[in-house]
């Protein structure tokens, strides 16, 4: 690190400490915020790019010298940016997460049949490999009987709480017990409004008698998050990510169809 890089990074780190850091911009006095100039704006764009790849490759536990070295800054202008890695992980994890909440209600809006609309959301994001930058609670699942009934009730996201499940099989919910370690993002991020919208997605297919009666709205998100592999070669990547959801989305069709 440079002696400029940390001098940001400290600087960034005591506005963090006073609860006045802000990502997007400069402040001067009390509630007035400027445009970041072209060169910075321009630095928080590779930031942001960068840290897509990284968090999507690695994990959100990848640290935030690769996420310079991929954006071909200096750490401490990260750091001036995202006064600490929760910020930029949690800004990640917002927009990934509301890009997927739009894309569901784009299948919804476009789409009359319940299966197509359901298949066009997964598709859709599978190629968009947000599901990769998932907040790590938004895909925890577990068994209900773990917690209790009265709490995996409560637990459930509305469209979950009546599902019919299979006859022995436990049933799948989002967990959201357990809290966000250092390097998660928490649940705050958007992440109600995406659960509400899917679970409309899951809802219609399910009446329509087109998806099995035990897939829930984590099995959905799931399956996002599965489907689009890290591979080098991109080419491989839309192949391997196309052949696998195909077998995914047959094994999410109920047998009746």
């Amino acid at each position: 690190m440079n002696i400029s890089d940390f001098h940001g990074s400290a600087t960034a780190l005591s506005v963090e400490a006073n609860g006045r850091g802000i990502a997007g911009g400069t402040t001067h006095g009390a509630g007035r915020s400027t445009p970041l100039r072209v060169d910075a704006q321009r630095n928080l764009e590779h930031v942001l790019r960068a840290a897509r790849e990284v968090f999507g490759e690695l994990g959100y536990g990848a640290p935030m010298e690769d996420v310079a070295r991929r954006a071909r800054v200096g750490v401490g202008t990260v750091y001036r940016r995202f006064p600490s890695k929760d910020v930029l992980v949690r800004r990640i994890a917002e927009e990934e997460t509301a890009r997927l909440t739009e894309q569901a209600k784009a299948a919804l809006g476009q789409e009359e049949e319940p299966w197509q609309a359901l298949s066009r959301f997964l598709r859709t994001s599978v190629a968009s490999g947000a599901g990769r930058l998932l907040p790590p609670q938004v895909l925890r699942v577990g068994s209900a009987s773990e917690d209790g009934a009265e709490e995996a009730e409560a637990a459930r996201v509305p469209h979950q709480r009546q599902a019919v499940t299979a006859v022995g099989a436990p049933e799948l919910r989002v967990v959201g017990t357990r809290p966000p370690s250092e390097d998660e993002p928490s649940e705050d991020a958007g992440a109600g409004a995406l659960l509400e919208v899917v679970g409309r997605l899951v809802d219609r297919a399910r009446e329509a008698g087109e998806l099995r009666t035990d897939v829930t709205v984590a099995d959905v998100l799931l399956v996002i998050a599965t489907a689009a592999p890290a591979l080098p070669d991109p080419a491989h990547q839309a192949a391997a990510s196309t052949r696998l959801l195909d077998i995914l989305l047959e094994g999410l069709r109920s047998r009746t169809v």
